[in-house]
């Protein structure tokens, strides 16, 4: 099973929400210094047990980022 996730810019302007259907309530806010790369910490946590690919997009809606985490976590 693959994790998508998106970290995409708020419209407010205040941080960026981490989006996924693999979250239990589908988003989450993160908000500035680090919010970026909290949220793709968060992200590749989350998914230690699954493949999982991050996009951070910029506010016109464009992929500036990718990540890819391959699940390493076994029982």
């Amino acid at each position: 099973m693959m994790h998508i996730y998106e970290v995409r810019p708020r419209k407010d302007k205040r941080g960026v929400d981490l989006i996924s259907d693999a979250l239990p309530f589908g988003r989450l806010w993160y908000a500035q210094p680090n919010a970026i790369s909290n949220a793709i910490k968060y992200a590749k946590f989350f998914s230690r047990s699954h493949n999982a690919v991050v996009r951070v997009y910029d506010e016109a809606g464009n992929v500036i980022e990718t990540h890819e985490h391959a699940g390493d976590f076994k029982e």
